[in-house]
């Protein structure tokens, strides 16, 4: 195939917007299909992946080794029973999973998934649609599905649901903002926001000259911008919500999080949306880093790699590579803190964004304006930077670190004496609840509780019997509340 077949077959901007409505329909129904198997897909690739690493078997009853599962699960949801809250606010309870969902589905349309085809004899691109500000798009979308999470936490009428759904939002600014910036260096590059203009600027790699050396350089921008890559794909997961950055959710402190009073086809969509952003993500990140819908190499040599249906494939191998590093990190790193998390964010991605937009932007700048080439440009202008930059982490990190590092060496040389030689196992009992001289609670001593402590019978347990004339029995046995147990009036204080 020609180089010119090859440029016909790369969509534009001026490719949408002209298709006849039946065409459109295709296209709708299709990306609404695609998303919904992709997530019946991921959820059977990650249990089996997951098992695989643990060295289980995972699931294996459903279907042809298992792979309708998720399909089964799906259904059993549906005819669950749909709890409602006592305290909930209705309206916006019902409509915060559906405010979760439609974001995730209209994000996928600006996704370019292949080149111009025919489909019964209308050429057409296999994208729904894109816009000079594509990109823009999947991130408006993907915020606005947090409201989606915040009131889906409010309207519950409960605590834990609020604070998962308070973490949402907090956890959406912070990478919001490190994802947004991590893409600032790909727009520079391909000189568009439109995702098919970014695909076809990682069609061909540019030839480069390096001291006399001449040879073509690499396309993707995942080789070109690493740091770009790597911040955009840390930053996706905590965007997600997935472990090891699944703080709004987190069972160990939270419960189930934002979707603790959720039950039935409503909890189905918090999860349908969960997966789908996973998907959509995936999705971008091949789009703006690995060469979108074009093969890899050594697949480009072939004419036909990058033309006709084929493309089709090598996009969703690589969505399917990209899914499998999400299920890889919840299956080896725990659960952050979550005043880590916050930390790492503001204090790391966000920083490291804009020092390297301010690097991309200088090397662009420095080898338009000059005449000197790319591999010059590297060495005189990228190498002293990044010494630069290496030199301040690595004074930053000691600066962070001094007091740590002093507690360490003083208590290497013994200068750090516990507090109290033989501390008790237990504290004495009455009013005084430490040792004499030990420090208080507010000087670092640890808080202990009074061992001693009475509690009161709750009111339910201790109701007296009365007689058939409603007069109470005195002295009667009433049950305290204990398994096989039985107490009088006289011990009402005992527990």
């Amino acid at each position: 195939m020609t180089v010119w077949a090859l440029e016909a077959d790369q969509p534009t901007l001026a490719d949408f917007g002209n298709d006849v409505w039946w065409i459109v329909l295709i296209k709708v129904v299709g990306v609404f299909a695609v998303l919904v198997l992709m997530t019946l897909f991921a959820i059977v690739f990650e249990r089996k992946v997951v098992a695989r690493m643990q060295q289980r078997i995972g699931p294996n009853r459903v279907g042809p080794r298992g792979y309708l599962q998720s399909l089964a699960d799906g259904l059993k949801l549906a005819f669950k029973e749909d709890i409602i809250p006592a305290l909930a606010d209705k309206p916006v309870y019902f409509l915060a999973p559906v405010i979760a969902t439609i974001p995730a589905f209209v994000a996928f349309s600006v996704i370019p998934m292949g080149p111009v085809v025919s489909i019964f004899g209308e050429r057409t691109p296999l994208q729904l649609t894109d816009a000079p500000i594509g990109v823009l798009i999947i991130l408006a979308m993907s915020a606005m599905g947090i409201y989606g999470i915040v009131l889906g936490g409010w309207a519950s009428g409960s605590t834990y649901p609020l604070l998962g759904s308070l973490r949402s939002a907090a956890q959406m600014i912070s990478y919001e903002i490190a994802m947004g910036l991590s893409l600032v260096a790909v727009f520079l590059y391909a000189g568009t926001m439109s995702t098919s203009g970014i695909v076809a600027a990682q069609a061909d790699g540019s030839e480069l000259s390096f001291f006399g050396w001449e040879f073509t350089g690499p396309s993707w921008y995942v080789v070109l911008l690493p740091v770009s890559f790597i911040i955009y794909a840390i930053a996706v997961v905590g965007e997600t919500n997935r472990a090891p950055f699944d703080l709004p959710e987190a069972e160990s402190e939270l419960v189930g999080g934002f979707h603790t009073e959720y039950s039935s086809l409503k909890f189905a969509l918090f999860f349908l949306a969960e997966y789908i952003n996973m998907v959509t993500v995936s999705a971008l990140a091949a789009t703006l880093f690995l060469g979108g819908w074009r093969a890899p190499w050594p697949l480009s040599i072939w004419d036909g790699a990058n033309s006709g249906w084929w493309p089709l494939l090598w996009f969703f191998l690589k969505v399917v590579a990209a899914l499998f590093v999400f299920i890889w990190l919840r299956g080896t790193l725990p659960r952050l803190r979550y005043d880590q998390f916050m930390r790492f964010g503001w204090k790391v991605l966000v920083p490291v964004s804009l020092v390297w937009i301010l690097v991309v932007a200088t090397m662009r700048t420095v080898s338009r304006e000059t005449d000197l080439t790319a591999g010059e440009v590297a060495v005189f202008v990228g190498l002293p930077i990044a010494l630069v930059l290496l030199v301040g982490l690595w004074l930053a990190g000691r600066a962070g670190q001094s007091d740590t590092r002093q507690a360490a060496a003083e208590a290497a040389a013994g200068s750090n004496h516990p507090t109290s030689t033989e501390p008790e196992v237990l504290p004495p009992a009455g009013a005084r609840r430490r040792p004499a001289g030990g420090p208080i609670r507010a000087e670092g001593g640890f808080p202990v509780p009074p061992m001693d402590l009475r509690v009161p019978p709750s009111p339910r347990l201790r109701r007296e019997p009365v007689s058939t004339a409603g007069e109470p029995v005195p002295g009667a046995v009433v049950g305290t509340g204990r398994r096989g147990a039985t107490s009088t009036s006289q011990e009402d204080g005992d527990v």
